[in-house]
């Protein structure tokens, strides 16, 4: 599908490119290599090719951003963008998934999750100033959904104003990180808030992976193993400890 570009979701492009413009942004920004096998990827979904693509970058601060777009058919479109911090700095981690059918946009979430028991009062404080929009269809987290910050926006955007609504709200909060990384130090691996936001950041990664729709998808176009090794090596892969003398 060469870039992945092509017959894309209004949405679903547009916001693939503001999540690139927000990459350039950050201090030592560094491609993120990944196992050709697992970053341009095709199979058949009840007779219909699925494509995934994806992109991985990594900066000062972030341990690894992921952007990956997945096609199925001429119909189903998903966008998944998780940015991962280095457990040594205080930073959370940015999430945004879309989903999209012959009928538009079914779903669409945006977050910034802290990796402690709240976000940092900086980071929850330039939240609580955005303008957010009032959309009218709210959307139900799903039971594992505690790892998600009381900013989170789940919604099925209700017409094109709405979609430019929600896309101008994940600049937003971009915006809002994108400056948090630029600003922030690290701290000593063996510290203590340092292993404590480790212990966060698993903790979502265990989480997420408790979304069953997911792995039955990839369980279906191609195998159990295989599922297993895209979940846990690509989309949520654990990080690996701050201090090696500790592990």
């Amino acid at each position: 599908m060469t870039d992945g570009s092509e017959g894309l979701h209004p949405l679903v492009h547009s916001l693939a490119d503001c999540i690139r413009t927000s990459w350039r942004n950050l201090p030592d920004l560094q491609p993120l290599a990944v196992d050709p096998e697992l970053e341009s990827i095709s199979g058949l979904l009840d007779g219909e090719q699925l494509f995934i693509r994806n992109e991985l970058r990594r900066c000062r601060g972030l341990r690894k951003l992921h952007l990956e777009i997945a096609r199925l058919g001429v119909g189903l479109q998903i966008l998944h963008c998780v940015w991962f911090p280095d457990p040594r700095f205080d930073l959370p981690i940015f999430g945004a998934d879309v989903v999209a059918g012959p009928a538009g946009i079914s779903a669409a979430i945006v977050d910034l999750s802290p990796v402690g028991e709240a976000l940092p009062d900086m980071l929850a404080s330039s939240l609580s100033g955005l303008n957010r929009p009032r959309f009218r269809q709210e959307r139900a987290l799903p039971g594992w959904g505690t790892i998600f910050s009381p900013h989170v926006c789940f919604i099925r955007p209700d017409g094109a104003d709405e979609e430019r609504f929600f896309q101008c709200l994940v600049k937003d909060y971009l915006d809002v990180l994108s400056s948090a990384v630029v600003q922030a130090e690290g701290e000593q691996a063996n510290s203590l808030e340092t292993l404590k936001r480790y212990q966060g950041q698993l903790n979502y990664c265990i989480q997420q992976k408790r979304n069953d729709k997911t792995r039955r998808v990839l369980e279906k176009a191609f195998n159990v193993k295989w599922a297993e090794r895209y979940i846990t090596e690509l989309l949520f892969d654990e990080p690996s400890h701050p201090d090696p003398s500790i592990a």
